[in-house]
């Protein structure tokens, strides 16, 4: 099982950028879908979750900017990131529990996506 995340790049302040993360593998069933970042010099925080039935949870400072989405049959989370502000700048990355074939569970993490915004 593996989480393969894509989306990042460089935007200017008040754009946009959509982030997807794919699970891959012998996948029983997705739990809980996760995006964290990692500013500069900062701790990893977590920004947005979504349960496997759509409930949401964001970061405050996200809030009314991000959407988090999933769609349960590609096995796939979105961020949809608007207005983005230069301190949304950092390393993203999803995470979600997923449980495999054999009915055994872990959190696992994609490989983090680049996220620049500056003019």
């Amino acid at each position: 099982v593996q989480l393969q995340a894509s989306g990042g790049g460089l935007v200017q302040p008040g754009g946009s950028l959509k982030l997807s993360c794919r699970a891959s593998g012998r996948i029983f069933s997705i739990s809980d879908m996760t995006w964290y970042r990692q500013a500069p010099g900062k701790q990893r925080e977590l920004v947005a979750r979504i349960t496997y039935k759509g409930s949401t949870d964001y970061e405050d400072s996200v809030k009314g900017r991000f959407t988090i989405s999933r769609d349960n049959a590609k096995n796939t989370v979105n961020l949809q990131m608007n207005t983005l502000k230069p301190e949304d700048t950092a390393v993203y990355y999803c995470n979600a529990f997923i449980i495999n074939e054999l009915k055994f569970g872990q959190i696992y993490w994609g490989q983090g996506t680049l996220v620049t915004v500056s003019s």
